[in-house]
């Protein structure tokens, strides 16, 4: 997935931190996000990290991905600085070669993402999935959930028939019916349920932590500190505001995801909000996801997650 090219390497106000140390100073920081990625997604909307760095003639550049893996295959490529994913892309990216660091983590929740089936679905198992197509994105949390899901119906991974797909084209094959069962996150789960009234046949509680991750480039890490602390002084603002205005939130999404934002609010109060150093409980749980890919072969070679874990200090105020 990965090559080994290393690099050198709308409610609320939130408050602008001033770029004005040197190391800050001249900096042009390049994020990756997603829609579907609250925060960061917020963050270029509202325009206040352009505002964070406008003193110190900084500059911001956002590109838009579809998901976590080629976000990460663009930080590779020194495409961008910073971004979101969820769990499962760094680990992928990490035994790629990509010199990237895990600067903070967001709680998320194991209920915000799920095995759905459709509605009149003679499947009402996990077991019952063995022989069986289903669609996941390879790489992401859902591919995560989906393992442990499978290990504890004791059924192989390697007996079920894989489908990658991105989220847009594994929705379109589900309400076809072309695969038995998706893997997937929201909002694009609830989006799911709203309109196909697809069932729930596992989510990721007890399974997987289904944690989102604040990601950046080694070099970006090492040159631009203080560059760094004032993105991720400006996403714990936006993280605040998201904690505590599903509402506004859902409303805010709508539009750009094209989902209505009633359904959007129900996978807003499904997850949690907020941004957090890298414990070593936290480290310990991402090492095991990493352990799990090894073992099956999803990835080339062991890894240790604590590696690539930035010393510096989330600000948690």
């Amino acid at each position: 997935m990965f090559s080994k090219r290393k690099r050198q390497l709308c409610s609320g106000t939130p408050q602008t931190t001033q770029a004005s140390s040197p190391a800050a100073r001249g900096t042009t920081v390049h994020i990756g996000y997603q829609k579907a990625s609250t925060v960061l997604y917020a963050l270029k909307a509202k325009g206040e990290l352009e505002k964070a760095f406008a003193a110190s003639g900084s500059s911001v550049t956002w590109s838009e991905f579809p998901a976590g893996p080629p976000l990460l295959e663009a930080l590779n490529a020194g495409s961008i600085d910073f971004g979101y994913t969820g769990e499962s892309p760094p680990i992928f990216a990490q035994a790629g070669g990509v010199p990237l660091v895990y600067v903070a983590y967001d709680p998320w929740s194991p209920k915000a993402e799920a095995i759905l089936v459709p509605k009149d679905s003679p499947i009402k198992s996990v077991a019952e999935l063995k022989g069986k197509k289903i669609a996941f994105a390879k790489g992401s949390n859902a591919n995560y959930l989906l393992l442990k899901a499978l290990e504890k119906a004791g059924v192989q991974y390697s007996d079920i028939q894989r489908v990658t797909l991105t989220p847009a084209d594994a929705r379109a094959v589900f309400e076809r019916k072309n695969v038995d069962a998706w893997a997937i996150w929201d909002p694009y789960f609830a989006a799911a349920e709203a309109a196909t009234g697809a069932r729930i046949l596992a989510d990721a509680t007890g399974l997987a932590p289904n944690r989102g991750y604040y990601l950046a480039a080694k070099s970006f890490v090492d040159a631009k500190p203080d560059a760094l602390k004032i993105v991720l002084d400006q996403v714990k603002e936006v993280s605040k505001w998201a904690k505590n205005n599903s509402s506004e939130v859902a409303k805010f999404l709508s539009p750009a995801l094209g989902i209505d934002a009633h359904v959007l609010e129900i996978a807003e109060k499904r997850r949690e909000y907020d941004i957090l150093p890298l414990t070593d409980e936290v480290i310990t749980k991402q090492q095991e996801i990493a352990d799990t890919f090894y073992k099956i072969k999803l990835i080339p070679q062991e890894i240790k997650v604590k590696e690539i874990v930035w010393q510096g200090k989330v600000n948690n105020s």
